[in-house]
C-alpha cells in the first residue's frame, strides 16, 4: 500500500536512515524510462577536460553501469515529492550516476588501485567515428566555460539544482551520500555561476543527440592492414587444426555436433519439417499455432532452414540466446513446425513451433555473424492468444506475423481512447510496421497497441519485448472481455503506461478491472480505482497493481502491488487497497476501497478507522502507516494488497 512507502520515506527523512529496498527490476525500469536525463546529468558532472567524444561515451557507460547487483536500500527521497522523485529506483540510480561521475574526475594515484569510473569505458565503443554533442549558441558556450571552472562536486550541485530541480537540502544530502566531504562548499561554489538552468536542456549538453565525424583515416588504414594480416594467419592455422573434419560451414553459427542418433538427425533435417497447407486452418479443430501455415519467401531455402535448426539444437558461443522466464532453450525433440521463413528488414528470419514453444532464428542478410535465437512459451495458447507473433523490431518499430484467420490489423494509441485505429496493411500475414512501445524511453506520451480482427471479434495486444504480444482484457476477473470496447478503452487509458513494468516478464495477458469509484472528501470530484493483473505463461509470477486516479489527472498512480498472489484474478476476484491523499486545503486522508462484494473495511496501526461497505475515508497525518483488513459479504476476510 502506498501509505507504507510514504511512511518509510518520511521516517527515513527524519532519522537519516536509508529508504525502502529497491529491486534490480525497479531500478532498471527507472533507468530505461529516464535514460536521456541520467546521461545528461552524468555528462554535466564529468570533468570538462576530457575530450568531448570520450566524455559522451563515459556518460553512457556510467549510466549503463548504474544498476545495482541486488536489492539495495534507496536513498532518502521527499515523502510526497511529485513526478519521478517519488520513485526510489530512480533516486538510487541517480545517486550512483552522480557518485561514479565524481569518481571519474578524481586524479589517479600510484598508491591505490584506480576506480572503474576513472578508466576509459570498455563499452559502449564506436569504431571509426568520433561522437560529440551538437554545438549550442553563445549562451550555452559561456555556461559551459563557467562550469568547466568549477570542481566536480560544484558541477554536480549546479546540475542537481537546475536539471533535477532539487532544493539545496536534497542536493546536500545526495552529495554527502555520494562521498563529497564538503557539500556546503560545493553549493557555495555553484552559487558563483548564474542560474541559467533552462540552458541545461539544450543540445550543447545532450549526449543522446550526437554528431559523427571520422577518426584519423591514415592511422585507421594502417591498423586495418595489420588486423587483416593477423586474421589471415589465424584462418590458416584454424584450417590446419580442423582438417579433415567437416567444419562449421553447413550449420552456420551452430556449435560442433555433440550427438548423432536417428531422432536427433530427423529434428535437424529441413525435409522433415511440418509445413501446414495454406487453407488447413479453415477445417482445423483448434485455432492455435498448430493451424498456422508455413509462410514467407524462403520456406524452400534448405540451407537457411538447416542453419536455423542446427543453431536451435546447439547454439555457438557467438549466438545471442534469449528466452522468456520459465522457457527451456534446449533443442527440439523432433521435427518442429515451420511457421515462417523470409527476409524482415535487414535480416533473414525463421520461426518454428514445437507444440510448447516458439523459436525464432535471425541472421544478417550478409552472413551468420551476430545470429540470434529467441524462445517464448505458448503452451495452451488458443484463439486471440495465437493471433500474432513478433517478426522483428527495428528503428523503434515492431513488425508482426498474424494468424491466417486475422482479417484486419490496425494500430491504436491506448492513451487516447476516443481516437480511431489506423489500419496496417497485411501482406501474406505480415503486418506493416507498428510504432513500438516496448523499448520507448523518456516520458510516456503514447502506448501503441496492435488491434486485430478475426471471426471471434476485435482484440488488443501489446508488445512487452517478447515474441508473443500480451493480450489486453478488461472487466471483473472471471467475466473479462476484450479491451477493444469503448468502456474498456476508457478504463485502460490512464493506466496504460504501467505496462512498462511488465517488460520481458513472460506475460500472457493483462486485465484492467475498474473495481471502485470513491468521492474525494473535499468535494473536488470522484477518484477511480483500477486493479491491473498480469498473468504469465508459466503460471507463477503474476503481478497485481492497485492504481488510483484523481479527477483531472492524466495518469493513475500505483497505490499497492502484489506478486505471486491470487488477488484481482479469477481464483480470487477480490481486492482491497488504500492510499494517502492530500486535499487542496492541505489535509491528509487515508482513502481505501474494495470490490463491490466488500462488506466492511478496517484500518489499524498509524490510522484507526472503520467503515461499512466498500469505501473508507479517514483523516490522518502525512507519512501515516496503516494496515487494512476487510470482510466480504460472505463473511470471509480479506487483507490489503501489498
Amino acid at each position: 500500500m502506498q501509505s507504507q512507502d510514504v511512511a518509510q520515506r518520511h521516517a527515513a527523512a527524519s532519522t537519516g536512515a536509508p529508504g525502502p529496498a529497491v529491486d534490480v527490476e525497479q531500478a532498471e525500469a527507472a533507468l530505461v524510462e529516464h535514460y536521456p536525463r541520467l546521461v545528461r546529468l552524468a555528462y554535466l558532472v564529468l570533468p570538462p577536460g576530457l575530450p568531448r567524444g570520450r566524455r559522451v561515451l563515459t556518460a553512457h557507460a556510467l549510466v549503463q553501469r548504474a544498476l545495482p547487483r541486488g536489492r539495495r536500500p534507496a536513498p532518502v527521497i521527499p515523502a510526497q515529492s511529485p513526478g519521478r522523485d517519488t520513485d526510489p529506483g530512480y533516486a538510487l540510480v541517480r545517486l550512483e550516476v552522480v557518485r561514479t561521475a565524481l569518481e571519474a574526475g578524481r586524479p589517479l594515484k600510484l598508491t591505490a588501485w584506480p576506480r572503474r569510473a576513472q578508466l576509459p569505458p570498455l563499452f559502449p565503443q564506436v569504431w571509426g567515428l568520433r561522437l560529440f554533442p551538437r554545438s549550442g549558441g553563445a549562451d550555452e558556450l559561456a555556461l559551459d566555460q563557467r562550469l568547466a571552472a568549477l570542481s566536480g562536486p560544484a558541477r554536480a550541485a549546479y546540475a542537481l539544482r537546475g536539471l533535477e530541480q532539487l532544493p539545496d537540502g536534497d542536493v546536500r544530502r545526495i552529495l554527502r551520500t555520494a562521498g563529497v566531504e564538503h557539500a556546503d562548499g560545493a553549493l557555495a561554489d555553484a552559487n558563483g555561476v548564474p542560474a541559467e538552468y533552462p540552458l541545461l536542456d539544450s543540445a550543447e549538453f545532450d549526449p543522446c543527440a550526437l554528431q559523427a565525424r571520422p577518426t584519423d583515416l591514415m592511422r585507421r588504414r594502417r591498423h586495418t592492414r595489420a588486423a587483416l594480416a593477423a586474421a589471415a594467419a589465424l584462418a590458416v592455422c584454424g584450417a590446419l587444426v580442423t582438417l579433415p573434419g567437416g567444419g562449421w560451414g553447413a550449420d552456420g553459427a551452430a556449435a560442433p555436433v555433440y550427438a548423432q542418433n536417428p531422432a536427433a538427425e530427423a529434428a535437424l533435417d529441413p525435409a522433415q519439417l511440418t509445413k501446414v497447407p495454406a487453407g488447413a486452418w479453415k477445417t482445423a479443430a483448434r485455432t492455435d499455432f498448430s493451424a498456422w501455415p508455413a509462410r514467407g519467401a524462403l520456406t524452400a531455402d534448405a540451407a537457411l532452414l538447416r542453419r536455423a535448426l542446427a543453431v536451435w539444437a546447439r547454439p555457438g558461443g557467438t549466438v545471442r540466446v534469449s528466452a522468456t522466464p520459465g522457457t527451456q532453450t534446449g533443442g527440439p525433440a523432433g521435427p518442429p513446425q515451420l511457421l515462417y521463413a523470409g527476409e524482415v528488414d535487414a535480416a533473414r528470419v525463421v520461426i518454428f513451433y514445437d507444440g510448447l514453444r516458439i523459436a525464432r532464428y535471425a541472421e544478417p542478410k550478409d552472413g551468420t555473424a551476430g545470429a540470434a535465437l529467441d524462445f517464448a512459451r505458448v503452451d495452451g495458447a488458443t484463439g486471440a492468444e495465437a493471433d500474432a507473433l513478433v517478426l522483428g523490431r527495428s528503428d523503434g518499430n515492431t513488425r508482426y506475423l498474424t494468424a491466417p484467420w486475422v482479417t484486419r490489423a490496425a494500430e491504436r494509441d491506448l492513451l487516447k481512447p476516443t481516437s480511431g485505429a489506423m489500419d496496417l496493411a497485411l501482406t501474406d500475414g505480415v503486418a506493416a510496421p507498428l510504432a513500438g512501445s516496448a523499448l520507448q524511453q523518456g516520458s510516456c506520451t503514447s502506448w501503441n497497441v496492435l488491434q486485430l480482427t478475426d471471426a471471434q471479434g476485435v482484440h488488443l495486444a501489446t508488445d512487452l519485448g517478447e515474441l508473443v504480444p500480451a493480450l489486453l482484457t478488461a472487466g471483473r476477473p472471471g467475466y473479462t472481455e476484450d479491451a477493444s470496447g469503448a468502456r474498456a478503452l476508457r478504463d485502460w487509458a490512464p493506466f496504460a503506461c504501467s505496462l512498462s513494468a511488465e517488460r520481458s516478464a513472460g506475460v500472457r495477458a493483462v486485465n484492467a478491472w475498474a473495481f471502485a469509484e470513491q468521492p474525494l472528501p473535499d468535494g473536488s470530484g470522484t477518484g477511480s480505482w483500477v486493479c491491473t493483473r498480469a498473468e504469465t505463461w508459466r503460471g507463477d509470477g503474476a503481478v497485481s497493481l492497485a492504481q488510483f486516479r484523481t479527477p483531472g489527472s492524466r495518469y493513475g498512480a500505483v497505490a499497492a502491488k502484489g506478486s505471486d498472489g491470487t488477488a484481482c484474478g479469477p481464483r480470487d476476484p477480490h481486492v482491497l487497497a488504500g492510499v494517502l491523499w492530500k486535499s487542496g486545503a492541505g489535509q491528509w486522508y487515508l482513502l481505501a476501497a474494495g470490490g463491490r462484494d466488500t462488506a466492511s473495511i478496517r484500518a489499524t496501526g498509524g490510522v484507526t478507522a472503520s467503515a461499512r461497505g466498500a469505501l473508507l475515508t479517514a483523516r490522518t497525518e502525512q507519512g501515516a502507516r496503516a494496515d487494512l483488513t476487510g470482510t466480504l459479504t460472505d463473511g470471509s476476510g480479506i487483507s490489503g494488497l501489498r
